[in-house]
């Protein structure tokens, strides 16, 4: 019985003169630009990512934070090392993460309501939820 490509089964397999040989990751590659679902699994990721939500604080948490606040203010030139954990809210989505940053404040501006640490990093007051360092041990 003969099959269909039987005559030409055992020919070898034609290796061009004019066009050099691609490689499989080059012959992969010219075929990328039509990937229907393009950035799908970053979307994905970006759902499943968590956040947490902010915790709301009471007037007599505040009333702590702007004691402490104060205290900080009244000794900065000691260069005191404290510990702020504050609310950072998330650009993409609801809610956030809370983060704790250690060090020292170089300045309060309590017009913007804003510590600035010699870090450079910016803390909004508003968004502070604890406190805590060695300056505060007589509270």
């Amino acid at each position: 019985m003969i099959k269909t490509y039987d005559d030409m089964i055992h020919l070898p397999h034609h290796i061009s003169t004019k066009h050099p040989h691609m490689a499989v990751s080059d012959r992969a590659a010219q075929f990328s630009p039509f990937a229907a679902l393009t950035g799908h699994d970053a979307a994905i990721k970006e759902t499943a990512r968590l956040t947490d939500e902010r915790v709301a604080i009471d007037e007599y948490m505040k009333d702590v934070l702007n004691n402490k606040l104060r205290i900080i203010l009244d000794r900065i030139k000691e260069h005191p090392q404290i510990a702020i954990t504050y609310f950072q809210p998330d650009e993409k989505k609801n809610g956030g993460s809370y983060i704790t940053t250690s060090g020292t404040v170089k300045k309060i501006n309590e017009y913007e309501r804003i510590v600035f640490m010699t870090d450079d990093t910016e803390i909004p007051i508003d968004e502070i939820s604890s406190i805590d360092g060695n300056i505060f041990e007589n509270m």
